[in-house]
């Protein structure tokens, strides 16, 4: 009254400064009230009712919302300047909270501080936004109102939200793609632990929060809304995590309170403080509460949550479920690491989806990481060793190599759980062709077998022979004998680069172990032990050099780091220093062994040559190439020639100071090679004297190694053609030159053709090399020519091959990139060439192996043999099909191969397959006239075999009708673009089947009419005008008594014109039938169809289709096929189509024109390909004409079902049964019949 009295002149400021008082005693009173409730609340029975599940928590100590806030969760306090727990002058003053936590702009803390805050003052606006923020979070667009808070349960509220739930959508924000959505994830579960965790010491003891939250996502998450349970799931997950960190918390400090108590209790009488012990006791029994309530909410989420949606029927539910129990058993292992939870992480090791195994398995390697936890796991290792050592070969790599990793630490925390064969399993995968799981094993291998040491290795050197790698370098040498796939040593050196490099690199020790004498009492490596040391050793320097893992592993070479880069060239530098002085004394030793000769004569093409002139090593350069002189010079093996070649190669390098010494070392030996040759060859082709065999291997010998060297170097400057051409000449003339000589000699003027070739490309050649290189080539490809016909089989391979290889250089292919000048250079075969070639193939490659089933000690070597020939003729037949796709040979010579598709599916079914494809794209006309002609080829065999009457129930038939129907699936489903190739293929089929008359005289069946019936298998491709078409130039052969046969013998021309008319309306049928099978777009408001329903008049039909019917009934044609359905788009409802409903159909029949109406006659064209009235139109089905077109070239499948996938939570709602979480179907059969422990 004392202000009113002052301030009266004044009304506006007295009006302001009453709210101010109210609004500031009001606030005064809420704080107090919620301070209040946060301490007393212990004890309200109403809270403790809400744990029951039933309806949301303490309702009825609910406030009234009508008068706090409108609208879905936007509460407002009042003269805070708050929105949703969030400052006004941030710019978000009606912003939810699920907005907030979306955008992210704000830190989780101050987003949760807020929301206390708000609590504080009002819990049940607060409680409000964060029930709204879990529904939205969902995906759903409708929110709680206060109404619906206040009068509702939790079941009405979830039902009334799955009502407004937009289903038309499949996503939601946990499954939404893109960086923000992702963000969204970690800032909602972050937001769920920063709420607890700020919540932990006052409101979530107040028994409404938490169980109102706990209530809410139960329910939510037993919701058959996959958005509503995968949210809820996932928050209750992280609530738990949250709790179980608080129960830690309180577990450690009510430890710490017993200890002071202990303490005090124990201290004499004189000293002991009563009030501390009464407050320490008082303490202690707060925190028991505490901890009895965490552990209520913890049992309610766990048995209301995570019991039921571990076996979810989504494998992401699952997952999430088990990661986080996962963190739980890590977290708080005194009460979590027991068997009654560790159970579900071994049963769901079973499950059938890679992800929820995966989970498992990381899941477990964080309780193995501790030696503590470990030790406590030995009952569950114990029972599910097994499965875990299976999961090693897991369908999915990921899960595969975590698998290894998790064994990998049980072996460390324990050396025996796992048997010896267990560790066989794993150590076979050092040589898998993923990379991670071999280095996974890898890891595994050398933890087992190089991590264990002796208390007596503890003193043995560094490096060296006697050294601890020593040992170890032996262990790896024995490992690689044993595991018998010594071919693979680049696999096991790749798997152990990661984790013992260091030991790979003890090239030294190696050269130790080779080159030294073994010590009294050591037992010396085995010439097999030696081999296997030599393989590894070149293995890991070449690891070091190119770092990069070998073939098969790796996508492609990386990038390296300035680190890797530093230390590849450090390696570098290591093996040329040690290298060149050791690889001289190591040639030296195993100079008569090939294998060990051919591996250690790959090591210098890494050297660092500079290192030989700036080391001064230039005197073990030159032992080295004395080495390799002697190498050359007792072997004769190809591989041992090849790698004296290219380490020639390697070392003649113009760049370095080493390569003038190098040159003329090379120079030397090639003269004498070339010497040799020609003084040999002088005396083998001596005129009336049979050489002997002692020349003939001299001539051999030499011939090899020029050929080895011939390959690397160019050895123009001795004019090795002349010599090779007069050897291969009189070997035709005399019919018996050995076999190798003949191959060696090719290869060997083949060689001098491509170095020629090389000089002239690079205009280093002088004038007339051109004209001399074009009659070289020709020369010898007439010569290779004459070889295909030689009686010995590995002549005429070598000369196929070598003449496939020249018709593709010089082919018009030559002259691309610029170089024009090259066209006289240009070869193409002529016919008697394409058909050798062809005869060889059919010859040589489309042979019967034997099938020799009989149990012999050499069976698996004859199977190995069987492989490698296998894999010959498909390098034979692949050589050839390339001549085809390049458009070296003519298109219709595959005509002969597309004929062997079905026979020899199972060897060459890919090689035919892809080329039929690269053919099509060349030229899809002449490609369906190559068809046909293999299809009329193979008609013609049968009927030479069979005789004039065609029985087409015979195999031989169906095989042909089967072949035909296969290359109709080829053409795909774009019949426009495939229009004019089908086209000609029917014109090319109607002139075969017409073209021989009946050798039984006139009135019978023309002799190729069956043909007819396999040429029908390509009539489904026709679009309807081509149907017409194709159907009158039919009628062009055929008289008026061939109409009207109806015998037996004339049933293929009536099923082939059946097959054109009665698909006259096929084409719009496909088009209709695709929008209804691919678009599946559903629509919540369908109108109906009844109203819009064309009616037909009875006794009438409205299409073309009925116009056929009532004129073949006229003619009396027999039932061969059934009759064809209509499929007029006038019978079908327009409201039932697809949202594509205002595509115009390629061929709408008019809605006036009736059966009864004349059909107007066909107009003939002089050609098969007319032009129709009716427009074409493209289906809007098919959007992208090239790549549909990519995709349907290589189909090999006999129907096609089209079904986009429908909207996932209507799909999830139809099909979920109540037992909708039945283990049998997301989990092995193997775990539903094993009990636990």
């Amino acid at each position: 009254m004392f202000l009113l009295c002052v301030y009266s002149r004044n009304l506006n400021v007295i009006f302001e400064i009453c709210m101010v008082v109210v609004m500031t005693s009001s606030v005064v009173h809420r704080e107090a009230e919620s301070q209040l409730s946060s301490d007393t609340d212990l004890d309200d029975p109403d809270g403790k009712h809400a744990k029951t599940g039933k309806g949301m928590a303490a309702k009825k100590g609910k406030k009234a919302l009508g008068d706090k806030a409108k609208g879905g969760g936007a509460g407002r306090t009042p003269g805070l300047g708050r929105v949703n727990g969030h400052h006004q002058e941030n710019g978000m003053e009606n912003m939810t909270l699920f907005e907030v936590v979306k955008m992210g702009k704000s830190a989780t803390q101050s987003v949760v501080d807020d929301w206390i805050e708000a609590y504080k003052h009002d819990r049940d606006i607060a409680l409000l936004d964060l029930i709204n923020f879990f529904i939205q979070c969902s995906g759903c667009k409708g929110a709680v109102s206060p109404e619906m808070f206040r009068h509702m349960q939790n079941s009405e509220i979830i039902r009334k939200m799955t009502e407004e739930f937009d289903e038309d959508s499949g996503d939601y924000p946990l499954t939404m793609s893109g960086p923000q959505w992702k963000k969204f994830r970690i800032s909602f579960c972050d937001f769920i632990a920063v709420l607890v965790r700020q919540c932990q010491y006052s409101i979530i003891y107040d028994e409404y929060m938490m169980d109102t939250v706990i209530s809410l996502l139960t329910g939510l998450s037993d919701s058959q809304v996959r958005a509503f349970r995968h949210t809820s799931t996932l928050a209750a997950m992280k609530l738990m995590t949250a709790l179980v960190n608080v129960a830690l918390n309180l577990s450690i400090n009510m430890d710490n309170t017993q200890r002071q108590y202990e303490a005090e209790r124990n201290k004499v009488v004189a000293k002991r403080a009563n009030d501390r012990l009464e407050l320490l006791l008082q303490k202690r029994k707060e925190l028991q509460e505490n901890q009895d309530e965490i552990e209520n909410m913890m049992n309610a989420i766990f048995k209301g949550v995570f019991v039921h949606r571990y076996r979810d029927a989504i494998a992401e539910i699952r997952a999430v479920c088990i990661e986080e129990i996962g963190v739980w058993m890590k977290l708080y292992s005194d009460a979590f690491l027991n068997d009654s939870y560790l159970k579900y992480v071994g049963w769901t090791m079973h499950d059938k989806q890679g992800e929820v195994r995966l989970k498992c398995l990381t899941a477990l390697q964080g309780l193995f990481y501790s030696r503590e936890l470990g030790a406590r796991l030995e009952l569950f290792t114990s029972r599910f060793k097994d499965r875990i050592v299976s999961m090693t070969l897991d369908k999915e790599y990921d899960v595969a190599v975590q698998a290894v990793k998790l064994l990998t630490l049980v072996l460390q925390s324990s050396d025996e759980v796992l048997t010896a064969e267990d560790c066989e399993s794993i150590y076979h995968l050092v040589y898998s062709a993923h990379r991670p799981i071999a280095v996974s094993a890898g890891e595994f291998l050398f933890k087992k077998l190089f991590s264990h040491r002796d208390p007596e290795e503890e003193g043995l050197p560094r490096r060296g022979r006697q050294s601890l790698n020593g040992s170890l370098i032996k262990t790896t040498v024995f490992f690689f004998l044993e595991s018998e796939l010594h071919e693979h040593g680049a696999y096991l050196v790749d798997s152990l680069w990661d984790c013992a490099s260091e030991l790979l690199k003890d090239w030294e020790t190696m050269i130790s172990l080779l080159l030294d004498e073994p010590m009294s009492g050591e037992e010396a490596l085995t010439d097999r032990q030696e081999t296997a040391l030599v393989e590894i050793m070149l293995c890991a320097i070449r690891q070091a050099c190119e770092c990069h893992p070998p073939v098969g592993r790796g996508t492609g070479k990386r990038v390296l780091s300035a680190k890797e880069k530093k230390t590849q060239l450090d390696d570098r530098t290591r093996i040329t220093e040690m290298f060149a002085v050791a690889l001289p004394l190591l040639l030296a030793k195993y100079c008569v062994d090939i294998d060990k000769v051919t591996n250690l004569l790959q090591i210098p093409k890494y050297f660092d040559l500079d290192i030989y002139t700036t080391g001064r090593l230039e005197k073990h350069l030159d032992a080295l190439l004395r080495q390799i002189w002697e190498v050359q010079d007792k072997h004769t093996d190809t591989e041992v020639l090849e790698a004296c070649s290219t380490t020639y190669h390697a070392l003649c390098n113009e760049e370095f100071t080493i390569f003038n010494r190098v040159d003329i070392a090379r120079s030397q030996l090639l003269d004498e090679l070339v010497d040799k040759f020609n003084r040999l060859l002088e005396d083998f082709l001596q005129e009336g004297e049979e050489p002997d065999e002692d020349d003939a291997y001299q001539v051999l010998s030499t011939l090899k190694k020029i050929s080895a060297f011939h390959n690397a170097h160019d050895l123009s400057k001795w004019d090795l053609f002349t010599s090779n051409y007069r050897l291969l000449n009189t070997g035709l003339q005399n019919g018996d030159m050995p076999e190798q000589i003949v191959i060696h000699a090719m290869q060997c003027t083949h060689y001098i053709i491509l170095w020629h070739l090389a000089k002239v490309s690079d205009g280093s050649s002088l004038k007339g090399d051109m004209v001399n290189l074009r009659k070289q080539m020709r020369a010898f490809c007439l010569m290779c020519q004459r070889y295909l016909n030689s009686i010995n089989n590995a002549v005429k391979e070598q000369a196929f091959t070598i003449l496939c290889d020249l018709l593709m250089i010089f082919s018009h292919q030559i002259m691309s990139s610029g170089r024009e000048q090259l066209e006289p250079l240009v070869y193409t075969p002529d016919s008697s060439l394409q058909a050798d070639l062809l005869n060889f193939i059919l010859d040589q490659v489309f042979i019967d192996q034997d099938d020799d089933n009989n149990s012999t000690d050499g069976q698996q070597d004859e199977e190995a043999s069987k492989i490698e020939a296998l894999h010959k003729r498909r390098n034979l037949l692949a050589a050839y099909c390339k001549l085809i796709i390049y458009n070296v040979v003519e298109m219709n010579t595959a005509a002969d191969i597309f004929k062997q598709y079905m026979r020899y599916y199972n060897d060459y079914g890919d090689i035919i397959k892809d080329t039929l494809s690269k053919t099509r794209q060349i030229d899809k006309v002449q490609c369906a006239k190559t068809l046909v002609l293999s299809l009329q080829a193979l008609f013609n065999e049968m009927l030479s075999e069979l005789g004039f009457n065609v029985d087409r129930s015979t195999s031989a038939f169906c095989g042909i009708k089967e072949l035909a129907r296969r290359f109709s699936l080829t053409f795909g489903l774009d019949q426009l673009k495939t229009r004019e190739a089908i086209a000609m293929l029917h014109k090319d089929g109607i002139e075969f089947a017409f073209k021989e008359p009946s050798p039984q005289g006139q009135g019978s069946p023309p002799l190729n009419l069956a043909f007819l019936d396999i040429l029908s298998e390509f009539s489904s491709k026709l679009i309807r005008q081509d149907r017409r078409s194709v159907h009158m130039y039919l009628e062009r052969f055929m008289t008026v008594q061939m109409a009207l046969q109806r015998e037996d013998c004339w049933l293929p021309l009536i099923s082939y014109r059946n097959s054109l008319q009665a698909g006259g309306d096929d084409d719009t049928m496909s088009v209709v039938s695709g929008i209804s099978s691919r678009g599946s777009t559903r629509s919540k408001k369908s109108k109906p169809a009844t109203s819009s329903k064309r009616k037909l008049p009875e006794g009438d039909c409205s299409s073309s289709d009925a116009v056929w019917m009532n004129r073949e009934q006229n003619v009396q044609t027999p039932v061969m096929m059934h009759s064809p359905h209509l499929t007029s788009t006038v019978l079908r409802d327009p409201k039932k189509m697809r949202p594509e409903d205002s595509y115009t159909p390629a061929f709408t029949m008019p809605t006036e024109q009736h059966s009864h109406q004349p059909v107007p006659p066909h107009r003939r064209g002089s050609g098969l390909m007319e032009d129709d009235e009716e427009p074409i139109v493209e289906d809007v089905m098919m959007s992208s004409e090239d790549r549909l077109e990519d995709i349907n070239e290589g189909m090999d499948f006999d129907t096609i079902d089209i079904d986009l996938p429908a909207s996932k939570n209507r799909r999830e709602r139809t099909e979920l049964k109540p037992d909708y979480f039945d283990p049998s179907s997301i989990m092995d059969d193997s775990v539903l019949n094993v009990s636990m422990f």
